[in-house]
């Protein structure tokens, strides 16, 4: 007589492994999420400074070429140029010089670069507020400055002598801030 096979009990079930022998437990997954978001919380602040520097950089680099631009035309013509506004190249530069692109855009800052031709700045830091030849960037509706102590002070040890109330770099009118080429 031969006996028929009795269906196993297992059928259909899995065998899960038993707990601890291959698993996580929640408490060590809970401490890796810990140092991951340590470590990342503890990244932000660096890559913000590290953007902040380059923002500045960029913007110390513009005023330089921008300022080399304009004192190259006064030196050619014997003036400076006539008043502009806002994001507007002045008549008379030279447009590859002055890299138009670069004037006329939004900077990293907010607000847009503006050519200043015996144009007083009360309230700036400088007594009286009035320079023959100044680049200041102004927020403009499309383009709004955007204010910050930090960038501003970057640029300021890039172009100058790091102190926002004295040199060529200074704050202006509504603490925009202004590049004097001619006081």
């Amino acid at each position: 007589m031969t006996e028929l096979s009795r269906p196993s009990r297992l059928i259909g079930r899995q065998r899960f492994p038993r707990a601890g022998l291959r698993a996580f437990s929640i408490v060590e997954l809970m401490v890796a999420v810990l140092i991951i978001s340590m470590l990342f919380a503890a990244s932000v602040p660096a890559y913000q400074r590290i953007q902040r520097k380059a923002r500045a950089a960029r913007v110390a680099n513009d005023f330089r070429v921008f300022g080399a631009a304009f004192q190259a035309y006064a030196h050619e013509k014997g003036s400076w140029p006539a008043e502009a506004a806002p994001g507007v190249v002045p008549t008379g530069i030279n447009q590859q010089e002055l890299q138009a692109q670069s004037w006329t855009s939004t900077t990293p800052m907010g607000g847009k670069f503006d050519w200043e031709n015996n144009q007083s700045h009360p309230g700036g830091t400088s007594p009286g507020g009035k320079w023959r030849a100044a680049l200041a960037i102004t927020g403009t509706s499309e383009a709004p400055l955007i204010i910050d102590a930090d960038l501003m002070e970057d640029i300021d040890a890039s172009l100058d002598d790091g102190n926002l109330d004295t040199g060529n770099f200074r704050r202006g009118f509504g603490d925009c801030p202004i590049f004097i080429l001619e006081p």
